[in-house]
């Protein structure tokens, strides 16, 4: 049976998903649902998501959906993993360079650690004024949760590629390239059971327009660094691409490896986009 695909623009870029068998349709409706039902939860830009919500009452329990805590729980501990590499607090900095928005819940500090956000059954609190941003991790969680609702259909097979955060399952094969920040596309081979996730270090491009900032306080990467990650899920392939961008050359693969991914390395050859 032919595959079906379908593309809108969500989560900031532009998302396509892709299913085959009976049920490809209503499946992919389900997907992109699910998707926008992510954006809506977890947008830093958006001042009435979940997470502006928990942004703005640093000190106070806030009730959030069982989605935005589990997020928020592998945040936390990616944060704590990583010791620092990836950051979910770092909101405050990127608000200050203008790469965020300011909602107008100040004063707030620049950066927090994992201990500052602190989690119930049903609720969230942040222990001191910091601004948490999901955008680090969240996409790929999105994309998770986007081919769960493609399971749940009734489809065995099929992906969801969310501007580069891209999450195969079942009998689908997909060719992937990645493309460069000089405009070029470099072959990647052949994904299959597997996500894979693409970042770029240092300030925002046209091409890549997110900002990672580094581990050490008021430091960015390198904006030539170029990041991809293969792992298991979605989120965590996600979140690996900023652990690959912020940690020294010499312990970059360890860190990536030690917290289940692979980073990837692509052969020399590229062509023309």
């Amino acid at each position: 049976m032919a595959e079906l695909r379908r593309m809108r623009p969500l989560l900031g870029t532009y998302v396509e998903v892709a299913a085959s068998g009976d049920e490809a349709e209503s499946g992919i409706h389900a997907a992109f649902d699910s998707l926008a039902a992510s954006h809506a939860k977890w947008s830093f830009q958006d001042p009435g998501s979940e997470l502006s919500q928990l942004n703005a009452q640093p000190g106070s329990w806030v009730r959030l959906s069982g989605a935005t805590l589990r997020l928020l729980r592998l945040a936390r501990g990616m944060t704590a993993a990583s010791g620092g590499l990836f950051n979910c607090t770092v909101g405050g900095v990127l608000v200050r360079r203008g790469v965020l928005p300011d909602h107008g819940s100040l004063p707030l500090m620049d950066r927090g650690d994992a201990s500052d956000i602190e989690l119930t059954a049903n609720a969230a609190r942040l222990r001191r004024a910091v601004r948490v941003t999901l955008d680090g991790i969240a996409k790929g969680y999105a994309v998770d949760l986007a081919v769960q609702a493609l399971r749940r259909a009734g489809l065995s097979s099929g992906w969801v590629n969310a501007g580069g955060d891209l999450r195969v399952f079942g009998d689908a094969d997909l060719p992937v390239h990645r493309r460069e920040a000089d405009g070029l596309m470099t072959p990647l081979g052949h994904v299959r059971n597997a996500a894979l996730a693409t970042s770029q270090g240092g300030r925002p491009t046209e091409a890549f327009p997110a900002s990672i900032v580094g581990a050490a306080a008021d430091t960015e990467t390198p904006p030539t660094s170029l990041w991809t990650v293969l792992a298991h899920t979605g989120w965590r392939a996600d979140a690996l691409t900023k652990v690959a961008a912020t940690a020294s050359h010499g312990t970059r693969k360890e860190w990536v490896a030690r917290m289940g991914g692979h980073l990837v390395e692509p052969a020399r050859e590229r062509q023309a986009a």
